[in-house]
């Protein structure tokens, strides 16, 4: 396990936060996932074997864009 600290752009509001964790939760070995729009910053606790490009691709989905992805 490990966690990734994410950078993410675009989060106007509670609601932005909330379906950029629904979609990160939705990739496989993914644990957890914590969005704070304050922040602009997402931890995301996931199996070794999960690709950093895989929770990139799923911020995208949920309409923002992940400006910084590093490993706590």
């Amino acid at each position: 396990m490990k966690k990734i600290k994410l950078t993410i752009q675009g989060m106007h509001c509670g609601s932005c936060a909330g379906n950029i964790e629904r979609s990160l939760k939705k990739v496989s070995g993914v644990k957890t996932a914590s969005v704070s729009m304050m922040t602009n910053k997402g931890i995301v606790e996931i199996e070794d074997d999960v690709l950093e490009e895989d929770l990139k691709k799923a911020v995208s989905r949920a309409g923002y864009k992940v400006l910084k992805a590093e490993e706590e």
